[in-house]
């Protein structure tokens, strides 16, 4: 718009003089007011230039401050952006976390699972065993002069008498019961037998029971008659 306004300034530049050339044998006052007219159409012209100029600074300003929004805008979704790749990446290792947990959790509910079975069949190993134990209490008791009970801690006491001849009713006796190795684990004898670890190492690796116990009733005898 600018360029137009020059371009029509130059050409009104051209008409003026061709006019004053041909008026050059004129009279003075024609010349006056052909100067004045050229200053007037000057002036109006400088005054249009200078309202297209700052209308054309304006329209600069505006772009510039459009540019400046648009940068803003872009640095705001930038980092939305940026916040939002953050989010999923974080909701991203959560799932994993939680993938792990549940995995995590499987197994320990499987190895509770076998654990509790495997505990489970210990027991009723040991009750089986036990009960074996108590169902030949008589039949220890007529052949061996033998009781059991079932005392604290899940152990058996075995009580032998009619080994001192002098004193029949005399109690000798001494506890078991089976330890998480499910294994004979033997304490308490009464009177103390120093041979009962060697009674107890022999009885693990025969399971001959009824051997054990002929034997711990024939070291208590060796005791009174020695």
């Amino acid at each position: 718009m600018v360029e137009d306004e020059l371009a029509h300034f130059d050409k009104s530049i051209s008409e003026f003089g061709s006019k004053f050339r041909n008026t050059l044998s004129d009279t003075p006052s024609q010349m006056v007011g052909l100067r004045d007219a050229y200053k007037d159409s000057i002036k109006a012209l400088a005054e249009k230039l200078s309202v297209k100029l700052k209308e054309e600074e304006r329209m600069v300003e505006m772009f510039l401050e459009y540019q400046n929004q648009i940068c803003r805008q872009n640095k705001i979704i930038q980092e939305k952006k940026e916040r939002l790749l953050k989010l999923v990446a974080e909701v991203k290792g959560k799932k994993q976390e939680l993938e792990v947990l549940t995995t995590n959790i499987q197994d320990l509910k499987k190895e509770y699972s076998r654990k509790k079975e495997a505990i489970a069949t210990a027991n009723k190993a040991n009750e089986e065993r036990l009960k074996r134990l108590q169902t030949s209490a008589d039949v220890y008791k007529d052949r061996l002069g033998l009781e059991i009970r079932k005392i604290y801690g899940g152990k058996l006491q075995f009580i032998f008498t009619g080994i001192d001849p002098k004193h029949p009713e005399t109690p000798f006796m001494f506890s078991l019961h089976l330890n998480e190795a499910r294994d004979y684990e033997v304490s308490d004898s009464a009177p103390h037998l120093e041979c009962l670890a060697e009674l107890q190492e022999n009885v693990r690796k025969t399971n001959n029971f009824s051997a054990f116990l002929a034997n711990v009733r024939k070291a208590f005898t060796a005791m009174v008659y020695n």
